[in-house]
């Protein structure tokens, strides 16, 4: 079943690609500032918000404490 939501928002469409595009290349997501320097981003928190809202949403999973960690679900 997929959990993933219907509807995301464009910055978590962005956020998202980022973390395939990384686990594809690397093996692993991205670190939250590594995340935000690949996105332009200033805020370190902005990203970990999003972050927290995917995971929440269903579209993503923390295996550990790390966001290095996480796998999409969908």
């Amino acid at each position: 079943m997929n959990r993933r939501p219907q509807l995301l928002t464009a910055r978590e469409e962005e956020i998202l690609r980022a973390i395939r595009h990384s686990i594809q290349d690397r093996g692993e997501a991205l670190s939250v500032g590594q995340l935000a320097r690949e996105l332009g981003l200033r805020s370190l928190a902005s990203v970990a918000y999003h972050r927290a809202n995917l995971e929440e949403r269903g579209a993503l999973v923390r295996d550990g404490r790390s966001w290095q960690s996480c796998r999409l679900t969908g």
